[in-house]
């Protein structure tokens, strides 16, 4: 069963302190970690800055949406994030979880 990750993240002050070279290192370290994980199946489904004016908008100020084939290449995505020390430089929420229809959804909060 596909699972999902939902990232919700803004810059730390490490990030904003970081030169424009150590920025291209950062994500050239980021890019290599990809092939691994698009192997096992791992897609980004969506990346961008969230919508500020939106309503119940979050404080966060960027969202990634990702897609993996089960348990096993979601962990080895969020395992990956961490390794790659992005939480040094970015706060960030993660939620993640198997994906269901909106009915599925529906009888899971029903369930409560």
């Amino acid at each position: 069963m596909a699972h999902y990750l939902a990232e919700l993240y803004s810059p730390k002050p490490a990030w904003l302190a970081l030169d424009q070279d150590g920025r291209r290192r950062f994500f050239e370290a980021v890019g290599s970690g990809m092939a691994t994980l698009s192997a096992l199946g791992v897609e980004a489904i969506a990346l961008g800055e969230t919508d500020a004016a939106i309503l119940h908008a979050p404080s966060q100020k960027f969202f990634a949406i990702w897609r993996a084939p089960d348990a096993t290449a979601m962990a080895a995505l969020v395992s990956g994030i961490a390794a790659s020390r992005w939480h040094d430089y970015f706060d960030t929420i993660n939620a993640t979880g198997p994906g269901v229809d909106l009915g599925g959804h529906l009888t899971q909060l029903a369930a409560l």
